[in-house]
């Protein structure tokens, strides 16, 4: 970081900070009556909590940069006994063919010694269709009944049984990469090596983190046709924030993909079965038992995540409940175990699910005034520029920088899709997380389906954010009716907040709205040798594949291209992976010309099961899904998302409509 950029982090906090003392100390209408002076409390809070959350990732980065926080994968010492493995793959109730390509994921992952590599399946169903993939696949089956401590107990039965100096957790949905363990555990060899070298300096490993990664579009890049814009809404965390917490060698575990030291558990007593964040509270138990924990930036696996919005919303609930019950247990503010870097990381991490309430309360603040004149902050309009607007503009624009940095040069997040995201999860959290946070505990949590299902009650869920735009729609309507000259600018803060929500709202509209799902298959940019023939014909000519799915691939031939392919032809397609020969039958489903280049071919295929299958399900999944982003695209403004999707939906309707009056 530039000397230019820190004088920019340091004039922002401090600006800010004079903003926040100039509020706290003039600006909260002590003598109004009761609900308003309430309202204003909450407001000056929410606002010093903002802050603060800020102030940590400015602090953060500026600290990474000290301490280098990239980390670098070493390769495998030689010095060192190359550890034996065990990887836990944990099931619950989840669909066996989507753990079925975990597992087989799971078989083509690489190590020195593939006989120290020790795969097993922990069904806490004891499921005979589990048992049966384990024996196909040749992999290890711990199986058990009646589990009443869910994921954890589910774990802590599985290493009763299990003995190897590492183990690694994987989700069913969460299907690793080929490379995984040589990017995790040369780090345990290093520390290994760092302990006998310099035992009373150096600091023994507890586990490593690698990303939460998916390879389809979350919710916010499907419903806003941002596929191309903005990359998955989890990255901001796993591939920023928790670097950052791996830099100072305090990483947070997500709950799959990361490698442990058995021993650092075993000396914690396993994974904790008092809160439904386990992963969360065992990360912060092994920094206080002694141990420290990294946290990788480049994706080693990669999951599916839910884009039905009663499945997001339910799933988001449990972790912000999770998170606020073992908070509790780990007594975050008043824990003397807890070092200052582990305290403000729990801190910042605890303030984050808060940030759904504090959002609910910047939304109604404005309304009060612009509907009812209710004044929540008492503040001259020219003192307020002069104080509120250097500080806040700045401090947005520092944010804006030290937002996430991608592995490409781009940003990860900006500050206004943040608060798109706030606003959308903010109607449905603020609720459970008060309530939890006052003990009282929702009665039953389900593991969250990865399965796509729309019904008429999804609609339900966007009557808060219809009520909210409308009732924001009419306040700035009503605020700014009749105002002339410098009333306008008088006025111009209210009016600058009610559109931003207004903008914010519009877009959790869209989510909301949905939009089909035509695909059955992800999509996957794979470019691999290979060649075809009509079915049964003879000449097979050369091909190169572009993407691949498990229903689909689209290829281009490397030859001349004379064979005479049109759609609806049947062929029989090979691909050569890096194991084997696939062998794929299928038909051409679209033949797409692309002028003086090679026509763009997509088939329709299918696979038999067998190892042909496995191949191929390897071919598709080894990496991340290169057709979504992995920054934002900065050109890309709200203003532009918003007319974006009201084109793309008033083009459905029109289209719906026409087709309608035309049955008729």
């Amino acid at each position: 970081m530039s000397n230019e950029r820190r004088i920019l982090n340091v004039l922002a906090i401090a600006l800010s900070v004079i903003y926040l003392l100039w509020r706290v100390f003039f600006t909260i209408p002590w003598h109004a009556h009761l609900f308003t002076l309430i309202f204003a409390l909450l407001l000056v809070f929410s606002e010093i909590v903002s802050n603060f959350t800020g102030f940590m990732l400015i602090f953060f980065r500026m600290l990474a940069t000290t301490k280098k926080q990239d980390l670098t994968i070493p390769d495998y010492d030689a010095r060192q006994p190359l550890p034996d493995v065990d990887l836990i793959i944990v099931t619950h109730n989840e669909d066996v063919e989507l753990l079925r390509k975990t597992i087989n994921a799971a078989t083509y992952i690489k190590y020195p010694n593939h006989r120290k590599l020790h795969i097993v399946v922990a069904d806490d169903g004891n499921r005979e269709a589990v048992r049966a993939l384990t024996d196909y696949y040749h992999v290890g089956y711990i199986g058990m009944d009646g589990n009443k401590k869910a994921k954890a107990g589910n774990i802590n039965h599985a290493l009763e049984q299990l003995h190897s100096p590492l183990f690694v957790i994987f989700d069913t949905d969460m299907i690793p990469f080929s490379g995984f363990l040589n990017e995790t555990v040369p780090l345990f060899q290093q520390n290994w090596r760092e302990l006998q070298d310099d035992p009373d300096h150096a600091e023994p490993l507890g586990f490593v983190q690698t990303p939460q990664s998916f390879y389809n579009a979350d919710i916010f890049q499907f419903n806003l046709f941002s596929e191309k814009i903005v990359p998955n809404e989890q990255d901001f965390f796993s591939r920023d924030v928790n670097v950052l917490n791996g830099g100072n060698k305090r990483a947070l575990f997500t709950g799959s993909n990361a490698v442990f030291l058995r021993q650092a558990v075993d000396d914690v007593d396993g994974f904790p079965t008092n809160t439904i964040t386990e992963d969360f509270q065992l990360g912060t138990e092994l920094n206080m038992a002694g141990y420290i924990s990294l946290a990788t930036k480049v994706p080693q696996s990669s999951g599916i995540t839910p884009i039905d919005l009663k499945g997001v919303i339910k799933q988001r609930t449990r972790w912000a409940r999770g998170v606020i019950q073992s908070c509790r247990n780990l007594h975050i503010f008043t824990n003397p175990k807890l070092s200052w870097m582990n305290r403000l990381i729990l801190l910042n991490t605890y303030a984050y699910w808060w940030a759904f309430f504090r959002r609910m309360v910047y939304i109604i603040a404005p309304l009060l005034y612009a509907i009812w004149k209710i004044q929540v902050v008492d503040a001259n309009f020219w003192i307020l520029m002069v104080i509120w607007a250097p500080g806040y503009f700045l401090l947005h624009y520092v944010m804006g920088d030290t937002s996430g940095k991608g592995d490409k040069a781009g940003m990860i997040r900006n500050e206004r899709w943040g608060e798109v995201q706030e606003t959308f999860f903010a109607p449905y959290l603020f609720i459970p997380v008060i309530l939890e946070t006052v003990g009282i505990k929702a009665k039953k949590f389900k593991v969250t389906s990865k399965n796509v299902t729309f019904s008429i009650k999804d609609k339900l869920y966007m009557i808060p954010y219809l009520v909210l735009w409308a009732v924001t729609l009419f306040a700035i309507i009503k605020f700014n009716y009749g105002k002339y000259g410098s009333e306008i600018l008088v006025g111009s803060v209210i009016t600058f907040w009610l559109m931003m929500h207004f903008i914010n709202l519009s877009m959790c509209l869209f989510i909301a709205m949905g939009r089909h799902v035509y695909r059955k298959n992800e999509r996957f940019t794979r470019e691999v040798p290979g060649k075809v023939k009509l079915a049964g014909g003879q000449d097979w000519h050369p091909i190169r594949t572009t993407d691949v799915s498990e229903g689909g691939a689209a290829f281009t031939f490397t030859d001349n291209g004379t064979m005479p392919l049109q759609a609806n032809d049947a062929i029989e397609l090979r691909l050569r992976s890096q194991h084997n020969w696939i062998t794929l039958t299928g038909k051409v489903a679209r033949v797409v010309p692309r002028g003086k280049q090679m026509p763009l071919y997509s088939a329709q295929v299918a696979v038999a099961p067998d190892h042909n299958r496995d191949n191929y399900l390897q071919l598709i999944y080894d990496g991340a899904n290169q057709t979504l982003p992995q920054v934002q695209d900065a050109w890309i403004t709200p203003f532009d998302e918003l007319y974006m999707n009201l084109v793309v939906r008033t083009r459905a309707w029109e289209r719906r409509l026409s087709e309608r009056f035309n049955r008729v």
